[in-house]
């Protein structure tokens, strides 16, 4: 059974961000939040490799080409969500986050649950952001009327 190419590319964006947060955490650049933004070039890799794929296979609908690369994009940070929630009860729960928190744009003392459905919602907005400037690039390649 063959996945769908949307489950795919947003897996490797999982695999991109896990592996590079990893990266930067045995670096000790963990700290540094501006470094933490950059995970949105993996986003960027998902989406468009799946419109490329889309474009590949005939697809020129604008609509449905838009579906796929955000659901791409949202499997992709659902996942890494999931995996930063796994990975933070592993460290030590509410103590490895609030680590996390000093160092992000969170005040107060945000508990897993809250830190992890903080990041869903600004992943979710930022896979908006990265599908309309993807179909924003490709926009000449489909049929919008």
């Amino acid at each position: 059974m063959k996945l769908p190419k949307e489950i795919t590319n947003g897996f490797l964006i999982f695999l991109g961000i896990g592996i590079y947060f990893l990266l930067m955490n045995v670096l000790g650049l963990a700290h540094l939040f501006y470094l933490r933004t950059l995970n949105v070039f993996f986003i960027f890799y998902g989406v468009n490799k799946t419109m490329k794929m889309n474009l590949q296979e005939g697809e020129t609908n604008f609509v449905s080409n838009a579906v796929s690369a955000m659901a791409t994009s949202v499997v992709g940070v659902a996942m890494s969500v999931f995996g930063l929630l796994v990975y933070s009860y592993a460290r030590g729960g509410d103590a490895y986050v609030k680590t996390l928190s000093e160092a992000f744009m969170f005040g107060g003392n945000p508990s897993v649950p809250t830190y992890c459905i903080c990041l869903l919602f600004e992943g979710v907005a930022s896979s908006v952001i990265v599908t309309l400037m993807m179909m924003l690039y490709w926009n000449n390649k489909y049929v919008a009327d």
